[in-house]
């Protein structure tokens, strides 16, 4: 790999592991639909710049439109919605641990939808650990659950499997289409957007505006970057070495957003916590540890 495409896999793994941290303080002032939107706009902006400075819109895309409307829900609404509410109920570290399960539940829901492969003991075992350190994050063992911890697990699950299923969709129904990458994410966050406006209170949307930290955080850091610079990124990455090693830029967001949630917002973790994420980390490692795990992002 080239120096620019190392720079791209560092740069995308840091953008998507600072977007916990940035979804937590705009959750202290907006809802997490509200962060959704906002997100959704902003990030829209320069994919649909893009995708018309590089003339991949076509009129002919929009006998596609059912398609790139499941796309809009499963890796757009969905997946968005999950994680901010999962962020505002937890550390933004932990949620960004549970993160590192999206290559598991991507391998684990095309094995049973797409049925190309089976899985290798290797992989089961990645699974298997990579679960396991999910389950201990939200330690419902404990004598004294945190319902907080509990709902902020399950609503970064659903963001997870939302991905993790929207993945298994574009490569049965989109792929086999040849629609250039930009072309089909402005089609994904403009039919987002459309849907999000009509289910979203506005009501105090404003407010985020009275924090600089989190105006800035949501502006910048969710919306150019996490989501309209995030995706030129990875399709740069898809690109250059195709789509298995781009996927590998997965690993490194959960390890960016523990370092940010414990030595820059002093986030306190207890040693479970950390022993959690190197389960999530290993099970990662595991999964993605064959080539023919291209047949769930390709």
């Amino acid at each position: 790999m080239t120096i620019r495409t190392i720079a791209a896999f560092l740069i995308l793994g840091i953008i998507w592991g600072s977007n916990f941290i940035f979804m937590k303080w705009a959750a202290d002032w907006i809802t997490p639909l509200q962060v959704v939107l906002l997100r959704v706009i902003f990030g829209f902006l320069p994919i649909a710049l893009y995708a018309v400075f590089t003339q991949s819109l076509s009129f002919s895309h929009a006998k596609h439109v059912g398609h790139f409307f499941v796309m809009s829900i499963l890796a757009t609404s969905l997946y968005y919605f999950g994680f901010a509410k999962g962020s505002a109920l937890l550390l933004s570290s932990v949620a960004g641990v549970l993160s590192g399960a999206i290559p598991i539940i991507s391998f684990l829901t095309a094995m049973i939808f797409l049925r190309e492969e089976k899985a290798t003991g290797t992989q089961w075992l990645g699974i298997l650990i990579g679960l396991a350190g999910v389950v201990l994050i939200a330690s419902p063992s404990s004598d004294a659950v945190d319902q907080n911890t509990l709902l902020g697990t399950g609503y970064m699950l659903l963001g997870v499997v939302s991905v993790g299923a929207s993945f298994v969709y574009a490569k049965r129904f989109l792929g086999p289409l040849n629609i250039p990458g930009s072309a089909a994410v402005t089609y994904q966050l403009a039919l987002s957007t459309i849907g999000l406006l009509l289910i979203t209170d506005l009501t105090g949307i404003e407010d985020i505006a009275k924090d600089t930290r989190a105006l800035t955080g949501m502006i910048i850091g969710l919306g150019l970057l996490g989501t309209g610079v995030a995706f030129l990124l990875y399709y740069y990455l898809i690109k250059q070495v195709g789509a298995l090693k781009a996927s590998s830029a997965t690993y490194i967001p959960p390890v960016v957003a523990l370092f940010i949630g414990v030595f820059w917002v002093n986030e306190s973790l207890e040693l479970m916590d950390y022993f959690a994420a190197i389960l999530v980390f290993i099970g990662m490692v595991l999964v993605n540890k064959r080539k023919n795990i291209k047949a769930v992002l390709k």
